[in-house]
């Protein structure tokens, strides 16, 4: 990634944090810890180069252990972009909340309760990764995003079938970017979200 000295400090006091808590909550499947800078967080910043946001708001559902919801939050630090974490799990958002203060990022709050239970969001931007299949996550979306805002989803190789499964129920304006760290995953970008009649 081509960013400056201060952020790369972050994203790799960020991944120190990842495999220190790692062991004892799981926030990463411990195969791919050592291959964790590529594997989940260049992974995530592709979201970045993509959507290039410039001011606004940014909820990432399901954060986990903060991929790509953390990453967002260092990227955009300089940015007036406020990102939004949503985690359910209360040792995750124990972990969210520890990587909020040992990275200082005024700009990231965490919600420490289940997607179901948002209440309906106004969101420039809406991010999800390894989450839940589109037909679970499009209601959900459709709730949080502005009118004019843009899902950003991080794809496996079945993300072909889940849009074409989806698009029974659901309207959208979709484009699609090959994963720049795996070829057989794709990051989806949904616009104009609507459900069918």
């Amino acid at each position: 990634m081509n960013v400056s000295r201060e952020t790369e400090d972050l994203l790799q006091t960020y991944a120190a944090l990842i495999r220190k808590w790692n062991p004892s909550i799981n926030l990463v499947a411990p195969t791919t810890l050592p291959d964790l800078e590529l594997r989940h967080i260049a992974d995530s910043a592709q979201l970045y180069d993509l959507a290039q946001p410039k001011s606004g708001s940014w909820l990432d559902l399901g954060s986990g252990g903060g991929l790509p919801g953390v990453v967002m939050a260092i990227l955009l630090r300089e940015l007036p972009v406020k990102v939004t974490l949503v985690e359910s799990d209360k040792r995750k958002s124990a972990f969210l909340m520890t990587a909020r203060r040992s990275l200082n990022l005024p700009n990231l709050s965490v919600k420490s309760q289940r997607i179901e239970a948002l209440e309906p969001g106004n969101h420039n931007y809406v991010s999800a990764r390894a989450l839940a299949s589109l037909d679970d996550l499009m209601p959900q979306l459709h709730r949080q995003l502005a009118s004019h805002g843009e899902a950003w989803l991080l794809k496996g190789r079945s993300w072909k079938a889940e849009v074409a499964k989806v698009a029974e129920h659901w309207s959208f304006d979709l484009q699609h970017y090959q994963s720049k760290t795996d070829p057989e995953a794709a990051i989806l970008k949904l616009r104009e979200i609507r459900r069918n009649d």
